[in-house]
């Protein structure tokens, strides 16, 4: 049985997942949802800065 979490597989692809937070981002701004685009890319600042050390 595996060990892994959430929280580590987020941790191990931290960097693809930002990536794709800000690819959807891009494409919701490209169809002018910037509410949406704004959602995904504080997502994404929450997960970048969950990562830092205090």
């Amino acid at each position: 049985m595996s060990e892994e979490t959430v929280g580590s597989v987020a941790e191990l692809y931290l960097g693809n997942l930002l990536y794709a937070l800000e690819l959807a981002a891009l494409s919701l701004e490209q169809q002018e949802r910037r509410d949406d685009a704004a959602f995904y890319r504080g997502i994404a600042r929450k997960l970048a800065e969950a990562r830092r050390p205090a």
